[in-house]
């Protein structure tokens, strides 16, 4: 998944950049809430880790922020302000959970996953192109046996099912390099010019190996689409 990590204290920033990195997600860290706002603009996120006590404002404005913008995620408040009432207003202004701080590493993890799985607004459960389905709630791609036989998983690291996930919000439709580069790295990560075609192409093949009937398109000087393989195609 790819997280926001909103908190102004940088040492503890680091540290919560690391530990979520080291669970597998892409992560931009913002120290303050123009930036955070800035952030949601220009990239999806799948959670966004909010403090309420940030040095412009409270945190907490940029869940109606977002909802202004027609921005969906899921928000996870950690905070200083930990008494009943403090959770119950976090929960009231639109947080999906709140965790006081100091926390347990091990506890924000599991919460993390939580999130992740707990769908978003009207975002199905399960979405199909060709013989490929992808579940949002949990992340798994399967190939789809339209023959009555058990659909059979497809194992994708985690920066090609990123790539796969931004690609099948559009099945179709043209997806741009920014776009998917955005899915798959944050702000600090270095990118050698040639990542994305190297991702593409090895994403590529696993869906041709698994009979998927999907295929990655290249649009040149744009990006790529991800388009349905008719049987007399050549793959």
């Amino acid at each position: 998944m790819r997280i926001l990590v909103v908190e102004d204290d940088p040492n503890l920033a680091k540290v919560l950049c690391l530990l979520l990195r080291k669970e597998g997600h892409v992560v931009d860290p913002a120290n303050s809430l123009r930036m955070a706002k800035t952030a949601i603009t220009d990239n999806p996120y799948d959670i966004i880790l909010l403090d309420r006590l940030l040095p412009d404002g409270e945190g907490t404005e940029l869940i109606s922020s977002a909802r202004e913008q027609g921005v969906r995620t899921r928000y996870l408040v950690l905070s200083g302000l930990s008494d009943p009432n403090h959770r119950v207003e976090g929960l009231d202004l639109g947080a999906d959970d709140y965790l006081a701080k100091p926390f347990e590493p091990t506890e924000l993890c599991a919460r993390i996953r939580a999130l992740g799985r707990r769908p978003l607004g009207a975002l199905p459960r399960m979405t199909t192109f060709g013989r490929l389905g992808l579940n949002w709630d949990n992340g798994e791609v399967s190939a789809l046996r339209h023959d009555g036989s058990e659909d059979t998983p497809i194992a994708i690291p985690r920066r090609e099912l990123a790539l796969l996930r931004r690609l099948m919000e559009r099945p179709g439709g043209v997806v741009t390099r920014e776009a998917l580069d955005a899915s798959m790295y944050g702000y600090d990560d270095l990118i050698q010019s040639n990542t994305l075609e190297s991702h593409v192409s090895r994403l590529r093949k696993r869906l041709a190996r698994h009979n998927t009937a999907v295929a990655i398109h290249v649009v040149r000087g744009v990006g790529y689409r991800l388009q349905e393989v008719r049987a007399t195609e050549p793959r």
